[in-house]
């Protein structure tokens, strides 16, 4: 399928741009020019209720976390997720998806918990990794003592971040208080070897072209990239049973989408409940764009809010705002 006009449109103001790549600044700069674009790209957030850092103990000192509260909470114990920001775990941060997690909040009525993970070149793999892994089961464990419920807890995550989230769901199968109800990849990083087909095809495709996903791949990997370790790779995991239902979205000119669309056959084929969605049109990112790929971004948005409420509450509170043009959810 052709892109779709916004997405086209993008692409061309893109092409335009005098700005240096991402991938030829350094990791200081193109974090900060990586704000800046989002800056202009972000819808308005919606309003919710109060908005803290918490800090706990991680496997390298003090970790943060960013809480978001529902405009409504408190009284029975509440339902919770963990957000993990993309970015290739080289650049993304808590500010870079504040937006993103106050629309998440808003639009599920859950407590949002957004990992402030470390970064490489700093903080090369697996960091990352055992960050997340140190947030989630710190999470299910406290979850009581925070007023939650530790059997409504979903993990959620965009790009790097959902396959951060993926690989923690691994890692801790067996350890947490309560099984994690749900898990949300959206257009998920999970296979750095780039031999699918969409890795080729798309392989020069804005906004993360080969050498961006290089860029990333080389600053957090560093000299010898891990290839037979399932933290990076989690397709080379051996038991896939067990893990939460999964909600996979994916962009049809992402190069990332057939690492998406594998794993949601993967995780079927283990018995896991695997709603996947493929935005033919659409880009990576699209979730982070809703100013300008405003139909991209309505249609995730309406999707993703709707599955995560119905996983969490068992009703959808976004369901009246749902995408006349979404189509019917597919189980793999």
């Amino acid at each position: 399928m052709k892109l779709d006009r916004e997405s086209e449109a993008l692409i061309y103001w893109a092409s335009s741009s005098t700005a240096t790549p991402l991938w030829q600044l350094s990791p200081d700069e193109a974090r900060e020019q990586y704000r800046r674009g989002l800056s202009k790209t972000e819808i308005a957030p919606p309003a919710i209720g109060e908005v803290s850092d918490v800090a706990v103990a991680g496997p390298a000192g003090t970790m943060r976390l960013r809480q978001y509260l529902p405009a409504e909470h408190g009284g029975e114990a509440e339902a919770s997720i963990l957000f993990m920001h993309g970015g290739g775990c080289v650049i993304g941060d808590l500010d870079s998806h504040d937006v993103f997690c106050r629309t998440l909040c808003h639009d599920t009525r859950a407590q949002v918990f957004s990992l402030d993970y470390r970064l490489a070149p700093e903080h090369p793999f697996p960091a990352a990794v055992e960050d997340t892994v140190a947030a989630l089961t710190w999470l299910s464990r406290e979850a009581a003592s925070l007023g939650l419920d530790p059997e409504r807890l979903a993990v959620a995550g965009d790009s790097a971040g959902a396959g951060l989230a993926a690989v923690a769901l691994h890692e801790t199968k067996g350890q947490l208080a309560a099984p994690v109800c749900a898990q949300a990849l959206i257009y998920p990083a999970l296979d750095l070897r780039g031999r699918s087909p969409s890795r080729v095809e798309l392989a020069q495709h804005f906004p993360i072209p080969h050498e961006m996903i290089q860029w990333f791949f080389g600053h957090y990997l560093g000299i010898a990239w891990p290839f037979a370790d399932p933290r990076a790779i989690p397709s080379l995991y051996e038991d896939y049973t067990g893990l939460p239902p999964a909600l996979i979205m994916t962009a049809g000119h992402d190069p990332l989408r057939d690492e998406g669309a594998e794993y949601a056959e993967t995780l079927a084929a283990a018995g896991v409940p695997v709603i996947y969605e493929c935005r033919e049109g659409s880009i990576h990112g699209f979730m982070n764009m809703g100013r300008v790929l405003r139909g991209a971004h309505g249609w995730g948005r309406a999707l993703l809010s709707s599955w995560l409420a119905q996983r969490l509450h068992g009703a959808s509170p976004m369901a009246h705002n749902r995408d006349p043009l979404l189509p019917p959810m597919r189980a793999r």
